[in-house]
């Protein structure tokens, strides 16, 4: 079907996935859009991703002051764009307005953010999971569809039922970050814990706000197993 893809161009051409502009390719942005996503490169935290301000480019091998602190339990965490404005509203869209249209453009971003992980090797691609009552409203798991597409691009196999969440809980955005960690305890299980034994694991999800969902998780699968968890999302709200 590929000779008819000129045909089709012409007729049904490639549009900006937030503007509606004629674009050159398909799952992209034109050039005043791509301007407003705030892309995360170094130099960034070598462990946590968070990048850092004022520092010259070359000091890329940096850790900052709070995972010297208290090292994260993943291996690395790694997001793709900052949750800027922009970003916010493309991403509303996928979550909550069925633009699962946005899939492809997003999981190419994500795989320029997991590069760090992939050089060190990931074995299997795990989503962060909603609970059953969420997942009835929403029909969709943005998390899983992300990580369908990543699994698709890298090659690498995906286990979208493993990691489960037991309970329902509230949404973390209405609570205060010290709230957050003792709202989703305990609220996942790992069902089948010989999948994940001895492998390197990526944990992905849209959107790391305080972690402590992605830290919950890697802290389980570690617990069942797994050999190591990088986490991966999309965008990451910036630390003031």
């Amino acid at each position: 079907m590929n000779f008819l893809k000129p045909l089709l161009d012409i007729v049904l051409p490639p549009r900006c996935k937030s503007c509606g502009k004629i674009v050159d390719t398909d799952h992209s942005l034109c050039e005043m859009c791509f301007q407003k996503a705030e892309f995360i490169s170094a130099p960034y935290c070598l462990q946590c991703g968070m990048p850092f301000e004022n520092i010259d480019e070359s000091a890329n091998h940096l850790i900052c002051p709070n995972c010297l602190k208290k090292k994260p339990k993943a291996r690395l965490q790694r997001s793709a764009v900052l949750y800027n404005d922009f970003a916010q509203d493309l991403i509303l869209a996928f979550k909550f307005g069925d633009r699962t249209d946005l899939k492809t453009l997003f999981a190419k971003w994500m795989l320029l953010a997991a590069r760090d992980s992939l050089k060190q090797g990931i074995d299997v691609i795990i989503p962060v999971p909603l609970s059953y009552r969420r997942l009835v409203v929403r029909r969709y798991n943005q998390a899983a569809v992300l990580a369908k597409e990543v699994a698709k691009l890298t090659q690498t196999p995906i286990d979208a039922m493993n990691l489960i969440k037991i309970r329902h809980t509230k949404p973390q955005p209405r609570l205060q970050k010290n709230a957050r960690a003792k709202n989703i305890k305990n609220a996942y299980r790992v069902k089948y814990p010989e999948r994940i034994r001895g492998k390197r694991v990526l944990l992905i999800d849209d959107v790391m706000t305080t972690g402590a969902t992605l830290n919950e998780c890697v802290k389980l699968l570690l617990k069942n197993g797994a050999l190591s968890v990088d986490t991966l999302t999309l965008a990451r709200v910036k630390k003031d």
